[in-house]
């Protein structure tokens, strides 16, 4: 293996394993964003087990 070779294969390493950090730090972001709204979600439906009778029922009339 000959220096240029060996510069373009670390090159190639190097660029594969910035994409790798890329894209892991986006997966991070979207489970931290998923876990913000999941537990809003939960916050919201304790309300709901506090107060059962608030919000479960809707007068309509025609």
């Amino acid at each position: 293996m000959d220096i240029a070779e060996l510069s373009m294969v670390l090159s190639q390493n190097r660029v594969m394993n910035d994409y790798g950090v890329a894209m892991l730090s986006k997966s991070l972001d979207m489970a931290k964003d998923t876990s913000e709204t999941l537990t809003e979600m939960m916050d919201n439906s304790m309300e709901l087990s506090v107060n059962p009778d608030i919000g479960s029922n809707i007068d309509i009339r025609l």
